[in-house]
């Protein structure tokens, strides 16, 4: 789904709904990237006029939390845990290896459109550290060449 793709209804939809809740933004924000995987740039003003924020408030928001993403995702979401115990068991080799292996930085999709590379701070996976979750099936004692044959596996399945 490209940037000028995204359903303007679905948004006003979530907006309509949400918007009298108390603290509506993060809601209506989560509404949004649940509905279409991201948060388009232009459902900013759409936000902000319903809420009585400025866009800079909203997007301030957005940006802050890493969870928020403002391009559309991979077909295929994978999560690295940066949590203290996956740290510990050598995450950061394996933060280093999927970037490597991926072409890609957090919060950012594949070329191809098949992965979408994001941080995450703990995976309640901590006895089996490190840990990585894509589309949100959880993996432990991941090592590079696990990484690989996840990524492997994920790819034949599709």
């Amino acid at each position: 789904m490209s940037q000028q793709d995204w359903d303007k209804n679905m948004v006003a939809e979530v907006i309509d709904t949400l918007k009298d809740e108390p603290g509506a933004l993060l809601p209506i924000l989560h509404g949004i990237q649940d509905a279409l995987g991201y948060i388009p740039k232009d459902s900013v003003p759409l936000i902000a006029k319903a809420l009585n924020l400025s866009r800079a408030e909203v997007h301030g928001v957005i940006t802050f939390y890493h969870y928020f993403r403002e391009t559309p995702p991979g077909s295929h979401t994978i999560h690295i845990c940066r949590a203290e115990s996956c740290q510990s068991m050598n995450g950061e080799g394996l933060e280093a290896h999927a970037k490597a292996r991926l072409s890609i930085d957090y919060h950012e999709t594949t070329a191809d459109g098949a992965f979408s590379l994001e941080p995450v701070y703990c995976l309640g996976n901590c006895a089996c550290s490190p840990a990585i979750s894509i589309d949100g099936e959880t993996y432990g004692r991941v090592t590079p060449e696990r990484f690989d044959e996840i990524l492997n596996e994920v790819r034949t399945q599709a």
